[in-house]
């Protein structure tokens, strides 16, 4: 006769199981996400505080001291003194955000770079020049959008972003409590020398910074190059990027606005319109009185003119400001200097309002210094789960061995885990296909274990 009561306390429960199952999947999400992590979080810290540590890394040619009784030098004056300094075509004017700020002209140098050129738009002395989005903070921009590693490593973004998802789920479960209201649900016991410092570290920081890493991995996943760039061309649907109600029939160019500068997100795809060159060969409006249109027009300081390069082109006026309600984009006509499309956020369609909300809070524009200061913590955080992570693993990993966590004995409550990560899987398609091939990858390794020694 079979001692059942011996069989139930020797088997692991399923609920252990499960554990089993999650932990797991909780260690391959982490040694698949942690690097990238650590490298988010930093720059992405950094990033937040742009404005305020480019004007002291470049404070040479980025700040002027303010002249109250001096009127502004003229665009074309400021444009023709870099172009002295700089020979070549000038193909941008961006005005100084605030009163201290230089002026940025944008030139295409005969030498064959792209320079910004710093202007004092008081007295039109050039402060200096760079390459163009050549200031440290461009570079931890495209180094938090890994834009140096070509479009299949920005693809990572996407993969990670599901990965991190999957982390924090995972890891909720393994914190929660189960009827034990002790330490390391919201308090952390032991010493650093201990393992359960680390563990309860690693676990109290992630419950309260959990959601917002969810939140921070669902808005970076628009600059992703599947999923971002489908629902990017989805939310535009065929009106590429301008709903028929802000714009006149004119003719659209080829161009769109991503190719011309900094844009938002929902306006990547926004075709520009087409000037229709007069019969009578008018003489087009120049940068001055385009300047004077924009301003009347009131779109906010800190706005860059694009200049047009041909006959056909238009004058465009484009602003990205913290405050969404400012963010514009208008075209003007540059022979009559006629607006041909006028188009703000509050003309964006609801997912693009939506997506454009969380991308500011992302970026830590929204709220001010409170979202700034907020998403630095939640930075601190994230590095302080990755080091925690880290040192746990080395404590607990056997001598010789990588540590991963146990197969559970009953395979079938991976059955549920999987249908979570499918449905995850479908929603991100480079997830789910890093998914399957971490499945496939456990799969072999668990078989190449059980597989009895010939010798």
């Amino acid at each position: 006769m079979t001692d059942t009561t011996l069989s139930a306390a020797t088997q692991p429960s399923r609920s252990a199981d499960l554990y089993r199952a999650v932990w797991r999947w909780h260690f391959y999400a982490g040694l698949l996400v942690l690097f990238f992590m650590i490298t988010l979080a930093v720059t992405g810290a950094l990033y937040l505080f742009r404005d305020e540590l480019d004007a002291i890394i470049h404070a040479d040619m980025k700040q002027v001291a303010v002249a109250e009784a001096v009127d502004l030098t003229a665009p074309s004056t400021m444009i023709d003194a870099a172009l002295d300094a700089y020979p070549g075509t000038a193909v941008k004017f961006t005005d100084p955000a605030r009163p201290d700020q230089s002026a940025e002209i944008t030139v295409n140098s005969d030498a064959g770079q792209r320079l910004a050129v710093y202007v004092n738009p008081y007295s039109a002395e050039v402060l200096g020049a760079m390459s163009d989005r050549g200031t440290v903070m461009w570079t931890v921009r495209y180094l938090h959008g890994l834009r140096y590693f070509g479009p299949i490593a920005r693809g990572i973004i996407e993969i990670v972003g599901g990965w991190t998802i999957l982390l924090v789920g995972t890891g909720i479960f393994l914190w929660w409590p189960r009827g034990k209201a002790k330490g390391g649900v919201v308090t952390v016991r032991g010493k650093p020398k201990s393992r359960t410092f680390w563990r309860d570290t690693h676990a109290v920081t992630g419950i309260f910074v959990g959601a917002f890493i969810v939140f921070l991995a669902l808005t970076g996943m628009p600059w992703s190059n599947v999923w971002g760039g489908t629902i990017n061309e989805w939310a535009n649907g065929n009106n590429f990027g301008f709903p028929a109600g802000v714009r006149v029939a004119v003719p659209m160019s080829d161009e769109h606005l991503h190719h011309m500068g900094q844009t938002s997100w929902s306006l990547e795809q926004g075709q520009v319109p087409e000037t229709e060159v007069p019969a009578d060969r008018a003489v087009p409006i120049g940068v001055d009185r385009a300047v004077e249109t924009f301003e009347r027009l009131g779109l906010h300081a800190g706005y860059a003119v694009n200049i047009p390069a041909t006959s056909t082109g238009v004058f465009t006026g484009s602003v990205y400001p913290d405050d969404l309600s400012q963010q514009r984009v208008v075209h003007l006509d540059q022979y009559t200097g006629e607006p041909l499309i006028d188009m703000s956020y509050a003309d964006y369609g609801p997912l693009g309002k939506w997506l454009e909300f969380g991308i500011n809070v992302h970026m830590g524009q929204q709220f001010g210094l409170a979202n700034r200061i907020l998403l630095l913590a939640v930075c601190f955080g994230i590095v302080a789960m990755a080091i925690s992570a880290g040192v746990m693993w080395w404590k607990r990993r056997p001598s010789g061995g990588i540590g991963i966590p146990p197969m559970p004995a009953d395979r079938r409550v991976f059955r549920g885990l999987i249908a979570i990560l499918a449905v995850g899987g479908i929603l991100f398609p480079l997830t789910g296909l890093s998914l399957l091939v971490m499945l496939a990858l456990d799969w072999t390794f668990m078989r190449m274990r059980r597989r009895p020694s010939t010798r």
